[in-house]
This record gives C-alpha cells, structure tokens and sequence, in this order.
C-alpha cells in the first residue's frame, strides 16, 4: 500500500463491496444471532458495480475502507478484501461493543480523515450518506445491493453494522 498524498475514496463493505443478502436472515425476528450473521461474511460474493467503482477509483484516489463491522471481523475481512482482489487500503472498523448508528461513527471517522486528507467520496448506503452530503462530504450512493427491512433496523436501533 503506498502512503501519499492522492486524495481518499472511502468504501463501505456491506451492501457496496460484499453481499451480505445470504446473512441478513440472521437478523431477523426478536432474537438477532449477530455472531453467525458476521460469522457467515467470509462467505459474501462480491458486488460488481461496487467492485468496479472501487478498482476505477483506485487509480486517482488512496482507497480507504470503512465498515460498521466489529473489529473482532478483522482477520477475516482483511482476508476477503484479498482474496477478491480489491485495492489495498487501510481498514477502519467499530470499536467491539460499539453499539452506536453507523451514521454516527462512520461520519466521526469520515470528519478525522477530512482532517487530514481531502476526501473524494464515501460509497456506503442511503442512512450514511445522508448524514455524511450533510456534513458536506461527496457521496456515492450504493443502490445495487438489496437491504432487507431487518439489516436496515439493525443498523439504525442497535449499531451493529
């Protein structure tokens, strides 16, 4: 990975790289198993559209990748980043027992790079880039994937991805 002064594109993984439909059933009903839906993410196909976005982006931008994922994923995300071919780039993930919205702690860590760097764009979904265009950041809306009414739920009520 080579550290300069290119701009940023932010990614999220969830719904803009990885297709998390097979899992999203785990999410489901009163009782959630957040332990097998994150567990089975090893197994993601990749999204297409987000795949070439990222790749293309690569070539102006420093690819930077931010997840509502729990840090104990780390082993296995940074796995599958690779093993699907995607830029290398630095991974920020939730703090374990972070149970904040995703539109908070993604845009805290968006505010952080904004800091430092120019951020080109963030790719994530619609709750996360709502908050983030009103900060005033860029925003690519990930609309090729399908989110279920319990993924949705469980990213805004229990901070989970």
């Amino acid at each position: 990975m080579r550290n300069d002064h290119r701009p940023l594109a932010v990614f999220d993984l969830d719904g803009t790289l990885a297709d998390s439909a097979h899992r999203q059933h785990h999410l489901e009903g009163r009782r959630r198993d957040w332990g097998r839906f994150f567990a089975a993410a090893a197994d993601d196909p990749p999204l297409a559209e987000g795949v070439r976005l990222v790749l293309s982006s690569a070539e102006e931008c420093e690819i930077r990748y931010l997840t509502g994922r729990p840090e104990r994923c780390r082993r296995d995300t940074v796995a599958w980043l690779a093993e699907h071919g995607l830029p290398q780039g630095r991974l920020y993930m939730r703090r374990d027992g972070d149970r904040r919205p995703a539109r908070r702690t993604k845009l805290e860590t968006l505010r952080r790079l904004g800091r430092e760097r120019e951020v080109r764009m963030l790719v994530d979904d619609e709750l996360v880039c709502d908050a983030a265009e009103r900060a005033g950041f860029t925003v690519v809306r990930a609309r090729w994937a399908t989110v279920s009414s319990a993924m949705q739920d469980a990213q805004e009520r229990e901070g989970r991805t």
